[in-house]
């Protein structure tokens, strides 16, 4: 069996986190020859060596100056190349990085190697003449080899043991990979980063009250409204047509055009030839599991930009303009495609009870008092990325950027810092109120309504 691991290295100069889960993954796999592949610049090769240290039998480092500035769609290109050479039985990705947090590299390679693909995986169930994984959100899936896995946050990269010994890292350049130029690094991507800025969305004017107002505050709160936070503005230029895939990206579209289509939910090639006869401006998509693998998928297939996770829009009539959040959401990129239809993914939100209760590392301590909380008044649990990654709640409850998004009526925020990775998977929610006895706490910024107390001081008012 030969494993196929692609890595990225993270500004920190570490391993993205889904790919060392990735990496781990194919470690465990009984007799496997796994090999890790990188592109960067030579200066990756250090960061490379330390990595074959746990057990990989080979390490490539990708490295050219034609290379450099790739988007997901070039670096998928750059990849495929490789994987070509290497032939391997099964590739191995992290879902996301924490540098563009798009998910799309691992679809589209699996478009440009021709392997069969499955992301999101929470466990590998079995390996015999196919596999089979279980996934987080579209439940136990099969796939054929060669086969493409995008791998969640599902366990802890291994430490070297003191015996262990560096191997070699190989470098192929564009020449060895026989690359086209004009599909690789900046040359070869059609999208294009404008402009960026801080991100300062998702902030609200915050109430303070005290523990015995907080039920009527619940009350109000279930009766009104969800409120959306994208805001639909018919003034100014339009786009002749844009195509939706599903009815989840429809107020995204109306910010941007009056003539919209919704297709059905379909295969990738499908929606392709659809998109080639029919030629819309633009192609939205929801950013469920189903539509940013489809998404990526099409946009390998028509050689398309693809911007991901997109929570505003705006347009001249004639270009589609998307700004999404980026660097684990801390900053906001205002992107172009230089190729038609624009397509992005929309920040769209999962359905759920109406009400969320999340447990930050304030209460750590205390999660079966948040828990029974919840369950007194109603509400379905959440955890951040902090609660998650010390073992104190499963992942499958993790709100935030490498999580889930939500958007119930009222998000509950009991012990949350107010981190913009979490905020950015909560902040669509209709009331926000924030529990914490830290009155300077970021999450405030970002609330309707705060306290400044601890769980302990609600007991009385809810028993």
């Amino acid at each position: 069996m030969k494993i196929l691991v692609c890595i990225r290295q993270g500004l920190d100069g570490e391993i993205n986190p889904f790919d060392a889960c990735a990496y781990e993954e194919a470690l465990r796999i009984k007799d496997a020859e796994v090999t890790i592949v990188s592109m960067g610049p030579l200066s990756a090769k250090d960061f490379l060596l330390r990595l074959t240290r746990l057990g990989a039998k080979r390490a490539i480092l990708l490295s050219d100056k034609i290379f450099a500035g790739a988007d997901t769609i070039a670096t998928a290109y750059t990849l495929s190349l490789a994987v070509k050479k290497l032939e391997p039985d099964l590739i191995f990705c992290g879902r996301q990085t924490l540098v563009g947090d798009t998910a799309q590299t691992g679809p589209m390679l699996s478009v440009y190697a021709d392997t069969d693909l499955i992301t999101n995986v929470m466990s590998i169930d079995n390996i015999g003449d196919s596999i089979t994984c279980t996934t987080r959100d579209e439940g136990v899936k099969t796939a054929s080899f060669p086969a493409l896995l995008t791998i969640e946050r599902i366990n802890s990269l291994r430490l070297p043991s003191i015996l262990s010994k560096m191997g070699e890292v190989e470098i192929w350049d564009a020449a060895f990979l026989g690359a086209d130029p004009l599909k690789c690094g900046l040359e070869g991507s059609p999208t294009r980063v404008l402009k960026t800025f801080e991100n300062q969305s998702g902030k609200r004017r915050c109430k303070f009250i005290g523990p015995e107002e907080l039920g009527n505050v619940i009350t109000e709160a279930l009766v009104q409204q969800d409120i959306s936070a994208v805001m639909e503005n018919r003034e100014g230029a339009r786009l002749d047509k844009v195509f939706i895939v599903g009815d989840s990206p429809l107020s995204y579209a109306k910010t941007v055009s009056d003539d919209i289509i919704v297709l059905e939910k379909s295969d990738a090639h499908t929606i392709s030839d659809i998109i080639i006869n029919q030629k819309p401006n633009a192609v939205l998509w929801g950013s469920d599991s189903w539509s940013k693998e489809t998404a990526a998928k099409v946009a390998a297939i028509l050689k398309l930009g693809l911007c991901a996770d997109c929570t505003a829009l705006e347009t001249d009539g004639e270009k589609l303009i998307m700004y999404r959040p980026a660097l684990e959401g801390s900053i906001i990129a205002k992107i172009e495609s230089t190729t038609l239809p624009a397509m992005a993914t929309v920040r769209t939100t999962q359905k759920g009870s109406d009400i969320i209760v999340a447990a930050g590392f304030g209460v750590k301590d205390s999660v079966e008092s948040v828990k029974e909380f919840a369950e007194k008044i109603g509400a379905d649990i959440a955890a951040t990325r902090k609660m998650v990654d010390n073992d104190f709640l499963p992942y499958s409850l993790q709100v935030g950027l490498t999580g889930k998004t939500v958007s119930p009526k009222i998000y509950i925020a009991i012990g949350v810092s107010g981190a913009v990775h979490h905020i950015v998977g909560m902040q669509q929610s209709g009331t926000i109120i924030a529990i914490n006895p830290d009155r300077d706490a970021k999450i405030f910024d970002y609330a309707d309504y705060g306290l400044v107390c601890n769980l302990k001081d609600l007991e009385k008012f809810f028993k």
